[in-house]
């Protein structure tokens, strides 16, 4: 089998992707699939890590649900944050096993492949010290990461925003940082990303990351 699987799930909702993420992980462990990278969009919702909770959330839940936005408590590290139409979602199933059983340096690793498709649009970005995921200037959050890891086996990952409506994260305190900004590919390079395009270039990176 190929070392890593690429799959496009287009827009789907979370609910259905995190079930169907469990599966995959049952078949990765029993070394019925190969370590898979899944790619996708999901409609308005609000996912809660472990470490999260729902008193980062600014508005009623009652409101949220008149907006069509599911709160969803889930077992990923990180805390609140936001997912929507527009945003590249990646589901990592990576069996660790077959690369360096190291959880802080898979994360890591997913940082440096966001950060070189970010160079690619002209995007130079970064760490902030101390927290997950990948800013521009150490002030605005492009990606959000948060994993979850059984039996060497990951699931969950990023959530990068390239051209969604980020009004979304004004209903919460994203990650739990509340002196920090978000922002998307779309809003630092003031243009509409193809998505499709942004795609390969993430298909790219990863099959060469872990060749």
């Amino acid at each position: 089998m190929p070392k890593i699987l690429i799959e496009d799930w287009s827009l789907i909702p979370f609910r259905e992707a995190w079930s169907r993420q469990e599966a995959y992980v049952r078949d990765i462990q029993k070394g019925l699939r190969p370590s898979t990278l899944i790619l996708c969009e999901h409609p308005p919702v609000l996912t809660i890590g472990r470490e999260g909770g729902e008193h980062h959330v600014k508005i009623d839940p009652e409101l949220l649900s008149l907006q069509g936005i599911e709160m969803i408590p889930i077992n990923r590290g990180g805390d609140i944050t936001a997912h929507n139409p527009g945003q590249l979602i990646g589901y990592p199933l990576f069996n660790l096993s077959e690369f360096k059983e190291d959880l802080h340096w898979f994360l890591r690793s997913i940082e440096d492949i966001i950060m070189q498709v970010l160079e690619e649009y002209g995007i130079a970005s970064g760490r902030v010290e101390g927290k997950t995921g990948v800013w521009i200037k150490e002030e605005r959050k492009i990606c959000a990461i948060g994993l979850h890891c059984s039996r060497w086996v990951t699931s969950h990952g990023f959530a990068l925003n390239v051209n969604n409506d980020l009004s979304i994260f004004d209903l919460i305190i994203p990650c739990g940082i509340p002196d920090k900004e978000v922002t998307s590919i779309k809003r630092e390079r003031e243009k509409n990303i193809d998505m499709e395009d942004l795609k390969e270039k993430c298909r790219k990176a990863y099959i060469e990351y872990f060749k």
